[in-house]
């Protein structure tokens, strides 16, 4: 089985842990399948989409105290493969992180997550160089709002700025690139929704990404520039 296959398997097996492990003490827990489509475009290359699918796993791990409050405690993933893989990348991330409940409404998080992004090869004067994959740790901050008759309807708001990457070599036969330098990045997705009733709901979503890396020997021509959009719909489960 080859490297990512493998990694895509084992995430999506701690997904599916996270539906069948939920103690009957825990607060909420969602599952979503969503498809979508995603719009790429690195250095000065034309721009390129691909239809996508994104699936999506989160479980309140531990509810705050009744008397005391404080926060809860979530823990989740994510999968993301678009159809074309020569020109986007697949993403993988396991998250955890705290959420605080300002009022009935309202609640302000923040996550620690780590993110593995299977960058594409990239064709500069007919010659093929291979961009080393990511790894990322990020902290993104999420807001949740829930409105409307019965607080049916809900509003997410997820932002974070991205740091330096851990790159990791491509073991192929092609020439490959230095580790470039990040001069700075960011990624804001934006979420709204409608629960219906208990158990189901359906929910948009749109992300847009930026990455710029130093002018270097690891980034000629700006190949490692990456700005991205997305933007997905799908239906998912509470649990």
């Amino acid at each position: 089985m080859k490297p990512c296959k493998a990694e895509i398997v084992r995430i999506g097996l701690f997904l599916l842990f996270l539906l069948a492990t939920v103690p009957a003490y825990c607060q909420r827990g969602t599952f979503d399948l969503n498809v979508g489509q995603t719009r790429d475009q690195f250095s000065n290359i034309p721009v390129t989409t691909s239809p996508l699918i994104d699936v999506n796993g989160e479980v309140t791990v531990k509810k705050p105290n009744p008397k005391k409050g404080g926060p809860s405690i979530v823990a989740g993933g994510e999968i993301r493969v678009p159809i074309d893989t020569n020109n986007h990348a697949k993403e993988l991330a396991v998250y955890g992180g705290v959420a605080f409940v300002i009022h009935n409404n309202l609640s302000i998080g923040v996550d620690a997550e780590v993110r593995k992004i299977y960058m594409p090869a990239a064709v500069l004067d007919n010659q093929t160089f291979v961009r080393n994959n990511m790894e990322l740790l990020q902290l993104p901050v999420v807001i949740k709002y829930k409105f409307g008759p019965e607080r049916r309807v809900f509003l997410e708001a997820r932002g974070e700025p991205e740091f330096t990457p851990h790159f990791k070599t491509v073991p192929l036969d092609t020439p490959g690139l230095p580790n470039p330098g990040l001069d700075h990045g960011y990624t804001v997705r934006g979420t709204v929704g409608y629960n219906f009733g208990q158990w189901w709901y359906v929910k948009a979503s749109f992300e847009t990404r930026y990455f710029r890396f130093l002018e270097t020997a690891g980034n000629p021509s700006g190949l490692y520039n990456w700005k991205s959009n997305f933007a997905t719909g799908g239906i998912g489960v509470r649990f």
